[in-house]
C-alpha cells in the first residue's frame, strides 16, 4: 500500500506541535513509493543533523518501511532564515545579471 502526504504529515505534526514549517514532496511521480521533506523545527536546535535524521526516522519507521526512497531536510527556525535569505539574495543576483 502506498503511503499518502497526508499520513506523514499527520505523524509529523503530531510529533512535533511546534513545526514551522513542512513541506511533502512525493519525488515518485504519484504512486507514493518515495518521498522527500523539510521539516522546520525549533526542538533541532541544538542537535546535530544526523541525531535530527534519526529522530524522524524513528518517528515514521512504519510509513519509510513501505518506501522506495526517503529524503530529509531538517533545520531550526534560525538555519531556515539564512537558507531563504541566501536564495533570495542569489536570485536578486540572478535578475541583476539578466537585466544588464
Amino acid at each position: 500500500m502506498p503511503v499518502e502526504p497526508r499520513d506523514l504529515e499527520k505523524a509529523l505534526k503530531a510529533a512535533f506541535p511546534e513545526m514551522r514549517y513542512l513541506e511533502i514532496m512525493d519525488t515518485s511521480s504519484g504512486c507514493g513509493s518515495s518521498y522527500a521533506v523539510i521539516i522546520v523545527n525549533p526542538t533541532f536546535e541544538g542537535k546535530m543533523t544526523l541525531a535530527r535524521h534519526r529522530w524522524v526516522n524513528e518517528l515514521l519507521k512504519e510509513e519509510i518501511a513501505q518506501m522506495h526512497a526517503f529524503s530529509q531536510k531538517t533545520y531550526t527556525p534560525k538555519e531556515w532564515e539564512a537558507i531563504k535569505a541566501k536564495n533570495a539574495a542569489a536570485e536578486a543576483a540572478r535578475k541583476a545579471e539578466a537585466s544588464v
